[in-house]
C-alpha cells in the first residue's frame, strides 16, 4: 500500500495510529471478553434460580406423572390407579404453569441465543403433554411407547440446562455441566422406577423391559462416575456417602435382584410396595442433594464472577491508562516529528525559493554577495533530523558560494570582454579617423570606393564591438547629447549593415530620437536589418517602414526570407521580451539577445510576426518618451519630397549621426557627397546636417568654409540627387570591371570572399 500524494503530517498520523488502533481494539476486546465471562457467570446464576428451579420441580412432577401413567396402562381395570394419575397430571399442570409464570421478558434477553433456542424446544415439547395423556387414557399407547413420549418431553430440560451451563471460564464450565450431569443420573433413577411399577401392576416383566431398566442402571453409574469427579473434594464426599448409606445399599440390592431373577421372575421375586419403598426415598434424595448442590455451586460462581468482574475493570483501567499514555506520547512525538519535517521544509522552500534565487537575482544585477550573512551557520539536533537539516544548510552553502564563483567567473569574463571591446574601439575609432583623412586627400575614384569599402567594414566592426560590450553588460561608447532626426538614426543604421544596398528606406515623420537613446537605437535596427538582410535571398529587398502610434512610433522591417518556424518565433519573441542573463554557451542568435537588452535598456518593444511577403517582419515600437519634434532643416535630406516613394539608400559609406562623441571625445561627424561643376564628387563634411546642429571639427578650424548653399526647390534638389547617384552607379561598374580582371574569386569589397 502506498500513500502518494499525501502530506508528511498524514503519513505519520496513518503511521502513529495504526498501532494505536491495534492497541484500543485489543483492549476493547479483552475488555468486553472478560466483562463478557463475568456476565456470563452472574447470568448463569440468576437464570439458574428463576427458570432452573422451577423446571427441576416441573421435570419431578413430569417424572411422578409418567411413573403413574405407566402403571395405568398395566392395570387400567384398578380405579384409584386412575385417579391417582389425574391427581399427578393436576400438579404437573401446576407446575408447568409456574414455570411458565416465571419467565419474563428480562430473563429471555439473558439468554444466551443457544439457550433461548433450546428453551423454545422446551415449551413446544411441554405442549404436546395434552396429546399424550389423551393417548394413553384411550389406550392407544403401549407402556414402552408411553415411556417414551414422557422422556421425549423431559430430555429437552437437560438440553436447556446444558446450555445454561456453557461459561468461558474452564474449570466453572466443567462443574456447571456436572450438576447437568447429576441431574440426568437421577433421571436415570426415575426411568427405573417407573419401568419395574409398570412391571409390578401388571404381573410381568418383558425382556425389553429389563434390558431398558438394566441399561438405565449402567446409565445412571456412568453418569456418577463421570461427573462426581469433576466437582470438588467436598461434593465428591457428599456423593460418595450417600451411595454408602443405608438408601442406596437397598436400591442396588432390589435392583440386582430384578436383574438376577430375569424377565418371567422378576415381578415375584419383589413386590411393588417394598419397592416403591426402596426407590421413593432414593428419588427424593437426590432430588434435595442435587438442589443443594446447585446452590452450592452458584455460592462458588458468584465469587468467581466477582473475580472477573475485577480482574475486568483493572485490566480495563490499566488497558485505558495504557491507551491514554500511548496517545499521549504517539501525539507528542508525532508533533516534535512533525514541527522538525515542517521547520526543515521550511528551510528547504526557504532556500530553493527565496534566498537562493535572490541571490541570484542580486549577483546577475552585479551586486556583491556575503556568503556568511546570506547563509549563516544554523544549529541543529544531534538527530537523524538535525543531520538532515546539517546536510540542507551544507548544501545550500555550497549552491551559494558556487553561485557567487561563478558571478565571479562571469564578471572577471565580462571585464576581459570589455576590455578587449574598448581596446577595440579605440583601435577602430583611430581607423575611422584616419580613413576619413585619407577619404578627403583622394581624388582618385578607384582609390576612394576602396576607402569607403573599407570604412564600411571598419563601422561594422565596431557595432560588433559594440555587441561585446553589450553582451558584457556595460554601455557602449558612443553618445550624443541632443536629439538626432529619427530618419538620421535609420540610415545610420542602414550604413551598419553589409548588405546596406538591398535596403530600402520609406519617407519617415519629422521626428527626433533624444540623444541618451541614439547609439542603443541605431545598434538595435542594425542588428535586425542584419538579420533581415542574412536570412532572406541576395535578390529580394528589405523595406523599412513607420508610422505614429497611440504609444510613440512603430517601426516595420519587413523581408522575403523563409521565415521562423511556428516553434522558434515564440521563444525569439520570449527572447526579445525578457532577455535572460547570457550563457557563454548560448552562441545561438547573439543579435537577438543584444536586441533584446538594447530594448529592454532604453523601454522599446521589439516583436517578431510573419511577414506578409513569406518572410519575418520586425516591428519597433519606441514610446514617445524617447522621441521630440524634428526642427525644419535646410539640409536635403529634410526637403526632399518622393511623394511616398521608396527612397533607396545605397550609401557609398556609412552614414554618421550628427554630435557622435566617444570616451575618447573623438569626432565622427557625418559625411555626405556633393557634385560640384568640376565632376567627380567631393565630400564636403557635416554638409548634410541642420544648420543648427553643425558643429566646427578639429582639423576644420583652420580651413576656409564653403558658404552654405542657398536652399532650392524640390526639382533642383531631384535633378542634383539623381545625377550624384548616376555617378556612383558609373563609379561601382568601373570598379566592378576592374577587380573582375584583376582579382578572380574575389567580391566587391576585396575581402576574398
Amino acid at each position: 500500500m502506498r500513500f502518494r500524494g499525501k502530506s508528511i503530517r498524514r503519513k505519520i498520523v496513518t503511521l502513529l495510529l495504526v498501532p494505536l488502533v491495534s492497541l484500543t481494539g485489543l483492549w476493547a476486546f479483552a475488555t468486553v471478553i472478560t466483562g463478557n465471562e463475568a456476565v456470563q457467570l452472574m447470568e448463569a446464576a440468576d437464570v439458574m434460580r428463576t427458570v432452573g428451579y422451577p423446571a427441576g420441580d416441573m421435570v419431578r412432577t413430569l417424572q411422578k406423572e409418567r411413573r403413574q401413567t405407566l402403571v395405568h396402562l398395566a392395570d387400567a381395570r384398578r380405579a384409584d390407579v386412575l385417579d391417582t394419575l389425574r391427581a399427578e397430571q393436576r400438579a404437573t399442570d401446576k407446575a408447568v404453569a409456574a414455570f411458565r409464570a416465571g419467565i419474563r421478558g428480562d430473563v429471555r434477553e439473558d439468554m444466551s441465543p443457544t439457550a433461548a433456542r433450546r428453551f423454545r424446544i422446551l415449551e413446544k415439547t411441554l405442549d404436546g403433554l395434552p396429546g399424550v395423556r389423551r393417548k394413553a387414557e384411550d389406550g392407544d399407547l403401549t407402556r414402552y411407547a408411553a415411556l417414551q413420549a414422557y422422556n421425549d418431553i423431559i430430555e429437552p430440560y437437560y438440553d436447556f440446562l446444558g446450555s445454561l451451563a456453557a461459561l468461558q471460564d474452564a474449570e466453572t464450565d466443567r462443574q456447571s455441566r456436572a450438576m447437568v450431569g447429576l441431574g440426568r443420573a437421577r433421571e436415570a433413577v426415575a426411568r427405573e422406577d417407573a419401568l419395574l411399577a409398570a412391571a409390578l401392576a401388571a404381573g410381568s416383566m418383558s425382556r425389553q423391559d429389563l434390558r431398558a431398566f438394566s441399561d438405565h442402571i449402567a446409565e445412571r453409574r456412568t453418569l456418577y462416575n463421570t461427573h462426581l469427579a469433576v466437582l470438588p473434594v467436598a461434593e465428591q464426599k457428599t456423593y460418595e456417602d450417600y451411595w454408602r448409606g443405608t438408601n442406596a445399599e437397598a436400591l442396588r440390592a432390589a435392583e440386582d435382584t430384578v436383574v438376577l431373577a430375569g424377565s418371567a421372575r422378576a415381578p415375584h421375586t419383589i413386590d411393588a410396595r417394598r419397592w416403591q419403598t426402596t426407590v421413593t426415598p432414593v428419588l427424593d434424595d437426590l432430588g434435595r442433594m442435587s438442589t443443594e448442590a446447585i446452590d452450592r455451586f452458584s455460592d462458588r460462581v458468584r465469587p468467581v464472577a466477582l473475580g472477573v468482574i475485577t480482574k475486568a475493570v483493572v485490566a480495563g483501567i490499566l488497558g485505558l491508562i495504557a491507551l491514554v499514555c500511548s496517545v499521549v506520547i504517539s501525539f507528542r512525538v508525532g508533533r516534535d516529528l512533525v514541527k522538525d519535517l515542517h521547520r526543515l521544509r521550511k528551510e528547504a522552500h526557504e532556500a530553493s525559493g527565496v534566498r537562493l534565487p535572490g541571490v541570484m537575482r542580486r549577483l546577475a544585477a552585479g551586486e556583491r554577495v556575503d556568503v556568511e550573512a546570506e547563509v549563516p551557520r544554523l544549529v541543529h539536533g544531534p538527530d537523524e533530523l538535525g543531520q538532515v537539516g546539517q546536510a540542507l544548510d551544507t548544501l545550500q552553502r555550497a549552491a551559494v558560494e558556487a553561485a557567487v564563483k561563478q558571478a565571479d567567473l562571469r564578471r572577471g569574463v565580462s571585464d576581459v570582454f570589455v576590455n578587449l571591446a574598448r581596446r577595440n574601439q579605440v583601435l577602430l575609432h583611430r581607423q575611422l579617423t584616419l580613413l576619413d583623412a585619407m577619404e578627403r586627400r583622394t581624388e582618385d575614384t578607384d582609390h576612394l570606393a576602396d576607402l569607403f569599402r573599407l570604412d564600411h567594414l571598419t563601422t561594422r566592426m565596431r557595432r560588433h564591438a559594440e555587441g561585446l560590450v553589450i553582451l558584457s553588460g556595460a554601455a557602449p561608447s558612443r553618445q550624443w547629447r541632443k536629439p538626432v532626426p529619427l530618419m538620421d538614426v535609420v540610415r545610420a543604421a542602414v550604413g551598419e549593415v553589409e548588405a546596406y544596398e538591398r535596403i530600402e528606406v520609406r519617407r519617415l515623420p519629422r521626428l527626433a530620437l533624444d540623444g541618451p537613446a541614439v547609439a542603443d537605437l541605431t545598434h538595435l535596427l542594425a542588428e535586425l536589418l542584419e538579420n533581415a538582410t542574412v536570412f532572406s535571398p541576395p535578390h529580394t529587398a528589405v523595406h523599412v517602414l513607420g508610422e505614429r502610434v497611440p504609444n510613440g512610433f512603430a517601426l516595420e522591417i519587413h523581408d522575403r526570407g523563409l521565415g521562423m518556424g511556428s516553434d522558434a518565433l515564440p521563444e525569439a519573441n520570449l527572447r526579445l521580451a525578457d532577455p535572460v542573463e547570457f550563457e557563454l554557451s548560448d552562441t545561438d542568435r547573439l543579435g537577438l539577445f543584444v536586441v533584446g537588452r538594447l530594448a529592454r535598456r532604453q523601454g522599446v518593444r521589439v516583436s517578431l510576426q510573419p511577414s506578409p511577403y513569406g518572410g519575418t517582419t520586425a516591428v519597433v515600437l519606441i514610446p514617445s518618451a524617447l522621441l521630440t519634434e524634428s526642427a525644419p532643416r535646410g539640409a536635403r535630406a529634410d526637403r526632399e519630397d518622393t511623394g511616398g516613394r521608396p527612397v533607396v539608400r545605397r550609401p557609398a559609406r556609412r552614414a554618421v549621426l550628427p554630435h557622435e562623441e566617444t570616451h575618447q571625445q573623438a569626432a565622427d561627424g557625418p559625411h555626405d557627397e556633393r557634385t560640384p561643376t568640376g565632376g567627380l564628387p567631393r565630400r564636403v563634411r557635416q554638409a548634410s546636417l541642420a544648420p543648427q546642429l553643425r558643429e566646427p571639427a578639429p582639423a576644420e578650424t583652420a580651413r576656409t568654409r564653403p558658404a552654405p548653399e542657398p536652399d532650392r526647390d524640390a526639382e533642383e534638389v531631384r535633378a542634383r540627387m539623381a545625377a550624384l547617384q548616376r555617378g556612383w552607379q558609373r563609379a561601382r561598374e568601373d570598379n566592378e570591371m576592374t577587380t573582375s580582371t584583376t582579382a578572380p574569386r574575389t567580391t566587391t569589397e576585396g575581402d576574398g570572399r
